[in-house]
């Protein structure tokens, strides 16, 4: 795939995360990944690589937390970590470490997609 190419898949990446297609977004990283690896590009593009692929699972991960959170907010006040993980695993295969869940909760506030009060391992609803 020659740089030009490489360039459309990289924009086309991020028409997809503009429109919410994370997954798709997601599978389209992974191949270019691959073909990165065995070329050289230019470090600029690898770069725009591998912060685009942060950005997209980071954004994966928020809808996937958000949209269990509004599920949970429904039936309990609060919900720990542990339990949170456990749901996002078993109903959305989302397999995170407690640390990420937190940064993406934190993010979530900080981009007032989320209201929520932390009390220790808790996430008050």
């Amino acid at each position: 795939m020659n740089s030009q190419e490489f360039i459309n898949q990289l924009n086309e990446v991020q028409e997809l995360m503009l429109k919410e297609h994370y997954k798709r977004a997601m599978m389209i990283l992974d191949k270019l990944k691959v073909i990165e690896k065995e070329s050289s590009y230019n470090y600029n593009l690898t770069h725009k690589l591998y912060q685009l692929d942060s950005n997209v699972r980071s954004l994966y991960n928020q809808q996937l937390i958000l949209k269990s959170i509004f599920y949970i907010s429904n039936e309990k006040k609060e919900i720990s970590y542990e339990e949170l993980l456990k749901l996002l695993s078993e109903e959305e295969s989302l397999e995170i470490d407690e640390a990420t869940l937190k940064k993406e909760i934190e993010i979530l506030v900080l981009r007032s997609l989320l209201s929520c009060k932390v009390d220790n391992n808790k996430i008050l609803l």
